[in-house]
């Protein structure tokens, strides 16, 4: 198939990234602004306003986190807190149903793993692409393709 994406490839919600490190930056300089012009406050307060921003950034970052990356030997989910690595054969589906909030994949052993790198929040278009783009890969690349298992 021609309109396959050339590996390594790797799906992102980048307008969603864009936006969660925008805002990490900007409460950070916002809130240490603040507290170094806040005269009254001790060295102990300005440090507590610094940490409450570093906090709020750590939040922003680990929300941002989230991307699939798609190589020659498999594929690699990165979610909020989670990492997992999948063999090409180990993905029987990819989907991304109306309402879904990202895509999931249908794995060999029963289960569903949601792939938040894949999201149609902000740019639904982008995700819908992604999301072919993935099952594609999928399809081609995984023994547990149909094509490869006709008799």
């Amino acid at each position: 198939m021609s309109d396959l994406p050339t590996l390594p490839v790797t799906f992102r919600p980048v307008t969603t990234r864009a936006v969660l490190l925008t805002a990490a930056v900007a409460i950070l300089v916002v809130i240490t602004t603040v507290a170094m012009l806040l005269k009254q406050l001790g060295p102990a307060e300005r440090l507590s306003f610094v940490v409450t921003a570093l906090l709020l950034d750590a939040v922003l970052l680990v929300l941002a986190r989230p991307k699939v990356v798609a190589d020659e030997d498999g594929v690699t989910v990165v979610n909020l807190t989670s990492k997992r690595r999948l063999e090409w054969a180990e993905i029987l589906q990819v989907t991304l149903r109306a309402g879904d909030p990202w895509v999931f994949l249908n794995l060999s052993d029963g289960t569903s793993l949601p792939a938040l790198g894949i999201q149609p929040g902000l740019a639904k278009q982008r995700a819908i692409a992604d999301a072919r783009a993935l099952r594609a890969l999928v399809e081609t690349r995984s023994v547990a393709s149909p094509e490869r298992h006709q008799s």
